[in-house]
């Protein structure tokens, strides 16, 4: 059997949340795409789903496979495409949904530097920190920051996002400095409202990093540099990207607490419809933000 089909036959389950609905997806036998990943699971020596009468999961592992298996699929797809269109010059109208905070802060120059080299793109960029739907709203592809779903979209990693938690040194020499987890018991916390977690204590949990619990924050907002000048202010602890508290901190103005514990790091994916075939413009434009940020951001230098 093709490993690629192995592959896709495990994304569609993960995906549909069923063998049949993956079957009907893949215009194949339902036997044939539970052999498919069967074998999957025989060759890798690990369970990726949990099966029952009522319902099929993925397993921890199973969500880590799926990860990297969207990403070896969207990068054949990636070269197919450019192989196929190596010819054509990207043009036309890209329209991009991206985040309030991070494209007021960063994007603008590979925007610039972009369309200085493909002069015949047309850019039109919407910014919402909501989760668009892409395909409905007429988008050729989102920047999204957080950690991968399972989706019908795929998905190009291309940066890591590092969060750091910090207050002004006036908050802290008035409320005191946290010294552990426990201590945060207390503080102020500025939430942002579409992190899923609600807040600020931190539980640390082996391999897990650091996960927020139950406590409300004294200021919740869906803009993370509001609640960053706020933190300035002195308003309380706020947990935010590096890429909007570095050069705070670099001046000062904020300052890391808790930095013997590791938060996990989210991503910047790039996020577009499946396609067997990715037009230059959007291919190009996603290998220009990969090459521009990197594995280590700029924003991490403070």
């Amino acid at each position: 059997m093709d490993k690629l089909d192995l592959m896709q036959a495990f994304i569609a389950v993960a995906q549909q949340g069923s063998f049949t609905s993956a079957a009907e997806k893949l215009g194949a036998s339902t036997q044939l795409i539970s052999k498919y990943v069967s074998q999957l699971e025989s060759e890798l020596k690990v369970r990726l789903l949990q099966r029952t009468t009522r319902s099929v999961t993925v397993t921890e592992a199973g969500l880590a496979y799926l990860e990297r298996a969207q990403q070896i699929l969207s990068d054949i797809d990636a070269l197919e495409g450019s192989i196929k269109e190596q010819g054509d010059e990207p043009k036309g109208r890209l329209r991009i949904s991206a985040p309030m905070s991070f494209s007021t802060l960063h994007l603008g120059k590979p925007l610039a530097d972009f369309q200085q080299q493909y002069q015949a793109v047309t850019i039109d960029l919407q910014l919402n920190d909501r989760k668009v739907d892409i395909v409905e709203e007429g988008f050729d592809l989102a920047i999204r920051i957080g950690q991968l779903e399972s989706s019908s979209l795929i998905a190009r990693k291309i940066s890591p996002i590092n969060l750091m938690m910090c207050a002004s040194p006036d908050y802290l020499a008035k409320h005191g400095e946290p010294q552990s987890l426990e201590d945060l018991q207390g503080h102020r916390y500025l939430h942002y409202s579409y992190r899923n977690e609600d807040l600020p204590a931190l539980v640390s949990t082996k391999n897990k990093g650091l996960i927020l619990n139950k406590q409300k924050g004294s200021i919740v907002a869906n803009n993370g540099e509001v609640l960053t000048k706020a933190a300035v202010a002195g308003a309380g602890i706020v947990l935010q990207p590096t890429f909007i508290v570095g050069p705070y901190i670099a001046q000062g103005k904020l300052k890391p607490i808790l930095t013997q514990y590791k938060q996990d790091p989210l991503g910047l994916y790039a996020v577009y419809p499946h396609r067997k075939y990715l037009s230059a413009k959007v291919r190009s434009f996603i290998d220009h933000l990969q090459s521009f940020f990197g594995d280590r951001p700029y924003w991490d230098d403070f």
